[in-house]
């Protein structure tokens, strides 16, 4: 007699086996390059798609197969007949939490850019694409991630993306696929970069030590613009005055920009916004209710007219300028506000009353560009095609972002970055600044980097860079530019060849 139930459970798993999604794969497309640098011909490749990140999983001791977890977009472009042994690879990616790489990718680094315009010069739709002969691909060899739920990235089915939206698994994920690209393109004798932004510069600190201790892959240097490395240092809530000071520079700065400061020079109005920001507020702040009334009302005064606010304002907020607050204020007199990104950028405030601004000009005023250029050259120039919504900024990964790994003290990946230039003391960090970007504030940053717990020979591993722009300040032609520079410069400085 035949035996029904063993039949039965054979037709369920071929079944089941026909109706299960089929085993994720590699995408890449490869297409091939040309551009002009200085009457030079570049030839290179360009290798656009998603690579399956996987995992070895085991039960009992003992090994089940590495398991697909998600895939990762990414876009690589290496220079044609070059040695590998020497040329350098810089793998970039953006911040967020939450963003894509497009910003680095086609803002100042890629070998096309996007015609985003500035705050004299806004681009109209629908916008346009150009060869960038300052792409960094003279130097280096690029790679542009995009985190899992970002770009084109995402989990496996029956994965959820809360897995990898985290500060450590990150990290891992990310480290992951630089080891996967430095493998399989026999890179591993490469100078190697990191080229982190906003966000992008903590990953890039914790994984400069991740990759050292986790794969022994040591780093020749990295490229940290509009850096934050100490959550603390940006973060405005009670007991924590330190960012109330720190971001009085930026302050000044977006005051003297818009006419508050009358024709006095920049340098000056930052001297004097520096001055205070290290001695005398953080004095007049720590004093309370034991703070005269002389000494308020001359802090007031001080504060007020560095800002370019009301001294009405700052009595008020008990001199502790939040900083969208800031960006709401200073202009409300023009039924205006400025940017939080990018504080050269303004626009019309319907809510002449509102205490947080509707919007950020110095990014709704260039997103456009930005989505309609990437998702024209994905397809029609890198020859990648995929029906997914390119994910620019994915509000739904920053606010499922876990910090678990620092509950109960500051997110900061400054012990890493002091250990990781220990370990390797031919390390080189690059750190670009913007005066008008009101996110990650200059000021701020040099506190932090002045933290480095690193002996004092190793302090001229680490250089800054200036620019007259914001957050992203390759918007600004004159910056981009000379970013692309200074970026050059370093790359060929820290490669050791």
């Amino acid at each position: 007699m035949p035996d029904t139930t063993a039949a039965a459970e054979t037709a369920e798993q071929t079944k089941d086996e026909e109706t299960k999604a089929p085993e994720p794969v590699d995408d890449l497309v490869t297409t091939q390059h040309t551009l002009t640098v200085k009457r030079r011909k570049l030839a290179y490749t360009a290798q656009t798609g998603r690579i399956v990140l996987r995992q070895e999983s085991k039960k009992d001791g003992k090994s089940e197969g590495h398991q697909a977890r998600a895939e990762v977009f990414l876009t690589a472009y290496t220079l044609d007949d070059a040695d590998p042994g020497t040329r350098p690879v810089t793998f970039a990616f953006n911040g967020g939490p939450g963003s894509s790489s497009i910003w680095l990718h086609l803002g100042v680094l890629g070998p096309r850019r996007v015609l985003s315009g500035d705050v004299d010069d806004p681009a109209p739709p629908p916008y346009g694409l150009a060869d960038n002969p300052e792409t960094l691909l003279q130097h280096s060899d690029l790679v542009f991630i995009d985190p899992v739920s970002t770009g084109y990235s995402r989990v496996t089915e029956g994965r959820e993306a809360q897995e990898f939206s985290g500060f450590q698994s990150d990290v891992e994920s990310i480290a992951e696929i630089i080891r996967l690209w430095v493998s399989r393109n026999e890179r591993w004798l490469s100078p190697k970069f990191l080229a982190g932004e906003s966000y992008g510069t903590l990953r890039a600190a914790a994984l400069a030590g991740h990759l050292q201790e986790r794969h022994g892959l040591y780093l020749n240097g990295l490229l940290l613009i509009s850096s934050v490395l100490d959550m603390g240092t940006l973060r405005f809530h009670e007991g924590n005055d330190l960012p109330y000071s720190l971001f009085v520079p930026t302050y000044a700065a977006i005051a003297h920009y818009h006419g508050r400061h009358g024709d006095r020079p920049l340098d000056d109005v930052l001297a004097d916004a520096e001055n205070f920001a290290a001695k005398d507020l953080p004095w007049a702040l720590s004093r309370g209710a034991r703070l005269s009334t002389e000494e308020r009302a001359e802090a007031v005064a001080t504060l007020a007219s560095l800002t370019g606010l009301t001294e009405s304002y700052v009595d008020r907020v008990n001199l502790r300028i939040e900083h969208v607050r800031f960006f709401t204020e200073l202009l409300r007199d023009e039924a205006r506000t400025v940017g939080r990104m990018d504080g050269r950028f303004t626009t019309w405030e319907p809510d002449g009353g509102r205490e947080h601004m509707s919007e950020d000009p110095s990014i709704s005023r260039i997103i456009g560009a930005y989505a309609a250029g990437f998702n024209h050259y994905v397809r029609a120039e890198l020859g990648y095609e995929n029906d997914l919504p390119y994910e620019i900024l994915s509000s739904e990964v920053f606010q499922a972002w876990s910090y678990k790994e620092f509950e109960g003290r500051s997110v900061s990946a400054t012990g890493t970055l002091s250990a990781a230039m220990r370990a390797n003391p031919f390390l080189k960090v690059h750190v670009a600044f913007g005066h008008y970007d009101g996110a990650t504030p200059y000021y701020a940053s040099e506190h932090v980097l002045a933290q480095l717990q690193i002996p004092e020979e190793l302090r001229d591993n680490i250089e800054t860079a200036y620019y007259p722009a914001g957050h992203m300040m390759y918007v600004h032609e004159p910056s981009r530019v000379q970013q692309a520079k200074d970026l050059g410069k370093f790359i060929k400085s820290a490669s050791n060849r």
